[in-house]
């Protein structure tokens, strides 16, 4: 299995990525370009969320299923199977 990054790690990843593009527009004062990178790091950040979202509810071990209740009560068994056998 492969190894999984953590969520956070991933997160500021982004944000270096972005945050250093958004430098190299405000020393270029190039407003447009850092509204564009502002609007992007945020949908792109949405994003990321949902597939880290997705990414956890896979990986998560599966949920034990609680104990049914066959079984539990052998009187109560024994009287579902005699009214079942005089149904035939």
């Amino acid at each position: 299995m492969a190894v999984v990054r953590p969520r956070q790690q991933i997160l500021d990843n982004l944000d270096t990525v972005y945050r250093e593009a958004y430098e190299r527009a405000k020393t270029a004062k190039d407003d447009r370009r850092m509204a564009d990178l502002d609007a992007a790091y945020q949908r792109e950040q949405l994003l990321l969320e949902v597939l880290l979202d997705i990414r956890d509810g896979l990986s998560a071990p599966a949920k034990p299923k609680p104990p049914s209740d066959a079984g539990a009560n052998p009187l109560a068994t024994i009287d579902t199977i005699r009214r079942i056998t005089k149904l035939r």
